[in-house]
């Protein structure tokens, strides 16, 4: 990739300036570059003489196999249109030094162990939900370790999108009919709960193999790939019946199966480290990767190759606005090295790239199609899984702005041929293909080109629903889910036990975050749980 500086200059008489936006495109013998906006800064906008600028191709692969990012190093380096304006301006180091304060943890920043459970209580804060007005926190808080409320938070927690249908056991996990017969109350056996379709995994792959976070060489932290085993009862309660946390090459060896049997303290950590590892996946998955990351290369696209006066333009830009901004934030000093997200993460460290390196390799353009995402995980039935509300929701949202984006196609498309010949539209899915999702497995089927207004519809969909709905869904509750830290540990200080029967209150606490990283934890769960006031 060649950059060009190119010098553009202005006349020197009176008036010769113009604060409008200036594009450039540089036309070869073989091939044009993209359409680019000059970026000018707020006081010199193009004043009279000459401004040299430099012009490259704005998309920028910030980590080896994630999805392309802006091309800019901090926020200031951003083109002054999808900069923050003053009252949105994000700063991840204030905020959470914000919230530190106001949530009056200073005093706990100290890195030692909580002695008890009850000892979380001392950095526990209670907020009302702003918008329903319950405290979603305090119920967690009391309910957090019995079977069903840990079963309830797989459907309508804040990462609802783990739990899946379960037809045949993995080869790994070596549960068997003896282990769960009693927890089975239909009087059925393993296979017929199985085949009937009453059995549901959360599996936690993904996890297996990357490296801890190591960037506190006086703190060793752990993480564990777990199965966890759940079965809707006849109640049509989600209970979990079973948990391994590692999962050897060979099935039943050294793999040890904790179940609600088991003594309360062996039953209790087990559940735990399901809850850290749902924690690292919801972090960086389905809250960084799949609604941030994702929405940033549609953002770029967008910017790229749609004019602003294009009637698509107009439909996406309230969704993506600010996106690309917060995104360059985050690089800057939260996820990047040795920034804030390694303070109280299991997952920081190299741990980052290696989880959303193996993520993209499962990423498909269906799977953020919310219909088709609840069919892949066979819980799309209402029947078969009931008391799903992220699934009926979504479900809802999801044909709203269908809807709502069909009757806008229709309008500027009198027919598939039309959005054939647009030209803007195809140069827009291309480039999220070909440049912004380039490091995407080549089965991800991200369309290259866009035949029928359907089509269009589904895809507009796609790019809205993600950056609204769904980000909103993992997002804003993260306070209420998470505030309470053994119900969502953000990182483990000892190995997962191999063996029943050697785990006591002691070595749980010894596990669970310290106090030091429950303050930043709580901190960082309540800044990004924040909203402007004037936001819907």
């Amino acid at each position: 990739m060649f950059t060009y500086t190119v010098s553009v200059s202005t006349g020197k008489q009176e008036f010769a300036e113009t604060i409008n936006d200036i594009y450039l495109t540089l036309v070869g013998t073989e091939r044009c570059s993209d359409r680019t906006l000059l970026d000018k800064s707020i006081v010199d906008h193009f004043a009279r003489g000459s401004i040299h600028f430099a012009v490259s191709n704005r998309w920028k692969e910030w980590r080896p196999g994630f999805p392309m990012s802006i091309d800019a190093n901090s926020s200031t380096e951003l083109p002054l249109d999808i900069q923050f304006e003053a009252a949105k301006s994000v700063d991840f180091s204030l905020n959470y030094i914000t919230a530190i304060r106001n949530l009056g943890l200073n005093k706990f920043l100290k890195l030692s162990s909580w002695k008890d459970i009850a000892d979380f209580e001392k950095i526990f804060v209670k907020i009302k939900n702003t918008v329903s007005g319950l405290n979603v926190s305090e119920y967690v808080m009391q309910n957090w370790n019995k079977d069903y409320f840990f079963g309830y938070q797989f459907l309508n927690g804040c990462n609802p999108v783990v739990i899946k249908k379960c037809m045949n056991l993995p080869d790994k996990f070596a549960v068997t009919q003896e282990m769960v017969e009693g927890s089975l109350d239909r009087g059925l056996t393993l296979q017929e709960e199985l085949k009937a379709g009453n059995i549901y995994i959360a599996d936690y792959a993904i996890l297996e193999g990357v490296q801890a976070n190591a960037t506190d060489p006086d703190t060793k932290q752990y993480l564990a790939a777990p199965f966890c085993l759940l079965y809707k009862n006849s109640q049509n309660e989600i209970l979990p019946i079973a948990i391994q946390l590692s999962r050897q090459t060979t099935a039943g060896v050294g793999n040890t199966v904790f179940l609600p049997s088991d003594n309360q303290y062996d039953w209790m950590l087990a559940k735990m480290w399901v809850k850290s590892a749902d924690f690292s996946v919801h972090q960086l998955v389905t809250h960084l990767l799949r609604t941030h990351l994702i929405s940033e290369v549609f953002a770029i696209a967008m910017y790229r190759q749609l004019a602003a006066v294009h009637p698509v333009f107009k439909l996406l830009i309230p969704h993506v606005r600010f996106t690309i901004a917060i995104n360059t934030a985050a690089r800057e000093k939260l996820i990047c090295k040795s920034g804030l997200f390694d303070k109280a993460n299991g997952t920081g460290g190299i741990g980052i790239v290696e989880v959303i390196q193996k993520a993209m390799k499962s990423l498909t353009y269906k799977s953020l199609c919310f219909p088709e995402a609840m069919k892949a995980r066979g819980v799309f039935n209402k029947e078969d899984l009931p008391n799903y509300y992220y699934r009926d929701d979504g479900m809802m949202v999801w044909e709203a702005v269908k809807s709502f984006v069909s009757d806008v196609v229709r309008i500027y498309y009198g027919s598939d041929e039309t959005v054939q010949e647009d030209e803007e539209i195809q140069a827009f899915v291309q480039d999220v293909c070909f440049s912004g999702m380039k490091n995407c497995p080549k089965d991800c089927e991200f369309p290259n080109s866009l035949k029928t207004r359907e089509q269009l519809v589904e895809y507009l969909t796609v790019v809205i629903f993600t950056a609204s709905a769904q980000h909103a869904a993992v997002n804003f509750g993260q306070f209420d889910w998470f505030a309470w830290i053994p119900n969502s540990p953000s990182t483990m200080r000892k190995p997962p036990p191999t063996q029943k029967g050697q785990v006591d209150m002691k070595y749980i606490m010894d596990s669970l975050p310290d106090r030091g990283r429950s303050s930043w934890h709580l901190g960082a769960v309540w800044a990004l749980s924040q909203y402007q006031d004037e936001e819907v």
